[in-house]
């Protein structure tokens, strides 16, 4: 052997099953990374591009003083540095573990005259060691991600994504990638690597390193059994080793409350509604309201699935409300049954009343312009009571009134209020197998009083389903991490304290009482973890919230999110009910 460091291709061969979790946070964490920063670049250069073609060098400028860029920016590079802890915690976790399992090692490695400082070196460039195969998979992985994600656009989505370039390779995605991985290695490598440094020769050749947190007395047992009590000493006795699983647990629960954080951005920006329409008619001149026979004649042709008409009259002299004027709008029956399955109106909303010829309406307002349900507005010389509240404004991009009250009547409440019977616009909603044949056709019935557009080019059903299949799918990889950390953790504490467990049995505990104590362990490090990753996930999850949404949707206001909460704590659960089986049984095996 020329040097001691030929040891650690040696040593890398010998516990590839012990380091295989290891290799898998490497992996996760560059590919996280890498995939981030690759989809921006590729969607930053596409969005460059086309705003450089269509109004020059100013929108450039325009787009980098966005608020909302600047917030995702943020979000981007807070969520990286985020993902650099966790792979820190986790990989730290798995070393500091390894490192106990080779107390022995390090002792004799001591005794036939290595060095401290040696020892570290060897640590630190063992954990670099597996960078070799780990960074390279996770760069090969995010790059296949950003492909598979830049192909889901152009050829799904299309429209403005029709040019995104397809087998684009990301020099800023690579770096990010790279530069994490071995930062992440470096930083992890740190502590386990002075731990193993300060083994003391004789005690690691007998056979047990030095413990600087012996308990001074017995393990007290007032509120629990024997087999708990260990298990919860197991798991606080090491305060540097609970903080490394805690912290691993709650930064997986702070990752996958953040991302869920998207989902709703998504919705804001994109928002999908039942009754979004492909096809629209309206009139040429906006005096002559369109013939409502016009919508049976449409709704037995080729191709269409729902056909339903609305009219409006503005300014519409009022009692009761700020400025004494509202706009009034009619709902057709298929429209008032949107607005609930969209979920748009507010809790105590009872759109029953509103159909038919009645003295009930709907309400769009704000904080400006405050209405209750059950409030009576005068209008064309009528009583109106408000049945409902509509959570924002549809009719605009950020979902406010600007103090303007919009009522929503039926179509019936609409004639008797305005005496008009037609309608100002027409919807058409196609079915997925309607032709370009079938639009003409659809066209060719009206005459120059009508004006005809085709909205099917702006759906973005597709462009919402692509962002939500990235963010779902970032999600499930983060649980996926969670569950193999949890279960490699409990694992790997377990195998550190392998030679106690054999003296436990040695003196008379038997499988149950292991199995109990196992457990008491690993529900030690979940409950903390998720008490610590709630508290801090919570409080992210607000900040984000209000960062990236309420500032640009002032309805919007921020909830417990009580769904992604019980997900992800039932995951850890689970998880850390599973991490016990593998271990009690591998000790209920031992002499």
């Amino acid at each position: 052997m020329k040097s001691y460091l030929t040891l650690i291709p040696i040593s890398a061969k010998i516990h590839k099953r012990q380091n295989r979790m290891t290799h898998l946070c490497i992996i996760f964490a560059v590919f996280l990374v890498t995939a981030i920063f690759s989809i921006a670049e590729m969607g930053i250069k596409l969005e460059t591009d086309r705003l450089l073609a269509k109004h020059g060098q100013q929108s450039i400028l325009a787009l980098l003083n966005n608020g909302m860029a600047q917030s995702l920016l943020v979000a981007a590079v807070l969520l990286s540095f985020m993902i650099l802890i966790a792979g820190v915690l986790m990989i730290s976790g798995s070393l500091n573990s390894n490192v106990a399992q080779r107390t022995k090692f390090f002792g004799m490695m001591r005794c036939i005259g290595m060095s401290r400082q040696q020892i570290i070196r060897f640590v630190r460039l063992e954990a670099l060691n597996w960078c070799k195969k780990a960074i390279p998979a996770g760069i090969f992985l995010g790059i296949l991600m950003s492909w598979v994600m830049c192909a889901i656009l152009r050829f799904f989505v299309g429209g403005e994504f029709s040019e995104i370039p397809l087998f684009g390779v990301s020099l800023i995605g690579i770096a990010s990638g790279v530069t994490v991985g071995v930062v992440t290695v470096l930083i992890s490598a740190s502590a386990p690597a002075k731990r193993a440094a300060k083994v003391s020769p004789v005690a690691a050749v007998s056979g047990a390193a030095e413990n600087e947190y012996r308990k001074k007395s017995a393990v007290k047992i007032r509120f629990c059994k024997i087999e708990t009590a260990l298990g919860i000493h197991h798991a606080v006795s090491t305060k540097k080793n609970l903080f490394l699983m805690m912290g691993s647990f709650a930064l997986s629960i702070i990752l996958f409350l953040s991302f869920s954080v998207f989902i709703e951005l998504i919705g804001h920006m994109m928002p999908q509604f039942s009754n979004t329409e492909d096809l629209t008619i309206s009139s040429a001149d906006d005096a002559n309201p369109i013939d409502a026979s016009l919508i049976h004649e449409i709704s037995g042709m080729e191709g269409v699935k729902n056909v339903y008409g609305r009219n409006h009259a503005f300014n519409v002299p009022a009692q009761g409300v700020i400025g004494d004027s509202v706009d009034l709008i009619s709902y057709d029956p298929f429209d008032l049954e949107c607005l609930v399955k969209d979920k748009l109106l507010q809790k105590g909303s009872d759109i029953s009343k509103v159909y038919g010829n009645s003295r009930y309406v709907l309400a769009i307002t704000d904080r400006d312009s405050p209405l209750k349900m059950g409030a009576r507005i005068q209008t064309g010389g009528e009583e109106l009571e408000i049945a409902g509240i509509l959570k924002y404004n549809p009719f605009t991009n950020d979902g406010n009134s600007d103090g303007k009250v919009t009522l929503i009547t039926s179509g019936e409440t609409f004639s008797r209020l305005t005496g008009e019977t037609g309608y100002s616009l027409i919807m058409i909603q196609t079915t997925s197998s309607a032709t370009d044949e079938d639009v003409r056709a659809i066209s060719s019935i009206l005459d120059e009083n009508y004006k005809f557009r085709d909205m099917r080019d702006m759906r973005t059903a597709n462009l919402y389903l692509a962002f939500m299949l990235f963010v779902y799918g970032f999600l499930a990889i983060i649980t996926l991490v969670t569950v193999l950390n949890i279960m490699n953790s409990i694992s790997m504490s377990v195998s550190a304290r392998m030679k106690q467990y054999g003296v436990m049995r040695a003196v008379g505990m038997d499988e149950r009482q292991i199995t109990k104590m196992i457990a008491a362990e690993a529900f030690t490090y979940a409950s903390s973890g998720c008490l610590v990753g709630c508290l801090v996930g919570l409080l992210l999850s607000k900040w984000l919230y209000d960062s990236l949404i309420t500032s640009h949707y002032s309805y919007a206001v921020w909830k417990i999110p009580v769904p992604s909460l019980a997900v992800i704590l039932l995951l850890v659960t689970v998880s850390a009910s599973l991490a016990v089986y593998a271990p009690a049984k591998r000790i209920r095996n031992i002499s």
